[in-house]
């Protein structure tokens, strides 16, 4: 395939047929290098623009339950978790879900986020709390990923929560000696893959102590830290998360100065979620004094019950107008900066020759559209490709949008 007159990030690309970028450039140079080579597909994009696809570092998909009316009311998220609600209300309803009604739910929350343009997403597990569960989540997104154009990076959460009937020290040792062990087996023998773990570091779920010996216990089985901290309570979690070298820490609302200078000097990546600060009425991270400070900072949806969004475009937007974000550094932070909090930017994020070929075409001249307009994004892109195939078609990508 040949994209064809791109006018911002590239002038012409070409896509080969193992699904990677096989050259970047101008386009005269480009077409008198494969002026003998035949192509199955020419795109022509003139007059609108090629950007990288999507990635979103955060989200948890494969669940069930509906929580949106109990944060109407007024309570707070500590208050509905201790009062059973929250995590525990979706635990309920994916614990006595069948596994196929789950990669049926999972499939579609999938298909409506590579319509807003994602190509690339974290999964996690979590709503199980108990290792038949937890298990469950993960098989239903290993099955996702074998099945659909999209790519994922698989997270193991079951220190989401502490289970009912037990103690935090009680649930750290059950992860570490039974859920990380057993993971491990079907890991190794290739029946589920598994690229991050993930903590709830938090007052009144688990401390900074049991988070730090369940992260541990993660890498030292080859899994690449990504977790939760310094989200409604200052933890000392970016702290924690640059000392054991963690690729990724998410939320960061309370972080302190401390751990942001810790993060930048570790390259650990802030995933910051607007929709989260948005939902719960939270103060906003500090992503200026991130970026100032050196921290890589990326995006997230944290698509989850709590916070009910598919469109990255709309958390790219909300980046910009509540954490003060560029424009550009929001699309860096949903893109290049993503795929480095999954552990996958030598090989996505950006349109350069080598990596895989995942971009989205846009119907507008300038490529801000995208994080300017305020929703409707389905018919603002004309083609979402994966791995070199269109993987979505505007079926009126033929008529130029006026903007």
């Amino acid at each position: 395939m040949v994209i064809d007159k791109c006018e911002q990030l590239c002038s012409f690309f070409v896509l080969s047929r193992d699904g990677l970028i096989k050259a970047v450039g101008q386009a005269d140079a480009l077409r008198s290098q494969f002026s003998g080579a035949s192509f199955d597909r020419v795109i022509d994009c003139s007059g609108k623009c090629v950007i990288p696809g999507i990635e979103d570092s955060h989200l948890t998909a494969n669940c069930l339950g509906f929580l949106f009316p109990l944060k109407l009311a007024g309570a707070s998220y500590m208050e509905i978790h201790e009062a059973g609600g929250g995590i525990h209300f979706t635990v309920e309803h994916t614990r006595t879900a069948p596994e196929e009604e789950l990669l049926c739910t999972l499939r579609h929350r999938l298909e409506r986020m590579r319509l807003a343009g994602s190509t690339l997403v974290e999964c996690k597990s979590g709503y199980g709390l108990n290792l038949e569960t937890e298990l469950k989540m993960l098989r239903v997104i290993q099955r996702a990923k074998q099945s659909m154009d999209i790519g994922i990076s698989s997270t193991y959460c079951g220190a989401h929560s502490v289970p009912k009937g037990k103690t935090a020290a009680e649930a750290t040792d059950d992860i570490i000696n039974n859920h990380l062990p057993k993971l491990k087996e079907l890991k190794l023998s290739g029946e589920i893959d598994v690229d991050n773990i993930d903590v709830f570091c938090e007052k009144g779920v688990f401390d900074l102590d049991s988070t730090r010996r369940i992260l541990q216990a993660g890498k030292d089985m080859g899994l690449q830290i990504n977790f939760h901290g310094d989200e409604l309570h200052p933890m000392k979690s970016a702290e924690l998360g640059a000392e054991l070298g963690a690729r990724a820490i998410s939320h960061l609302e309370e972080v302190s100065d401390e751990g942001i200078a810790a993060m930048a000097r570790a390259k650990c990546a802030a995933v910051l979620l607007p929709t989260t600060a948005y939902m719960l009425r939270l103060k906003q991270p500090q992503a200026r004094k991130m970026l100032k400070e050196g921290v890589i900072v990326a995006l997230g949806s944290d698509f989850n019950p709590n916070a009910y969004c598919f469109s990255m475009p709309l958390v790219m937007h909300l980046a910009c107008v509540n954490m003060q974000l560029s424009m550009k550094e929001a699309l860096a932070a949903a893109t290049i900066n993503a795929a480095y909090a999954l552990g996958k930017s030598d090989t996505h994020g950006s349109i350069e020759a080598g990596k895989q070929g995942d971009v989205i075409v846009i119907n507008s001249t300038r490529w801000e559209h995208l994080i300017y307009q305020f929703g409707g994004h389905q018919s603002l892109i004309d083609y979402v490709i994966v791995k070199g195939k269109v993987v979505y078609k505007n079926e009126k990508c033929g008529i130029m949008s006026s903007y």
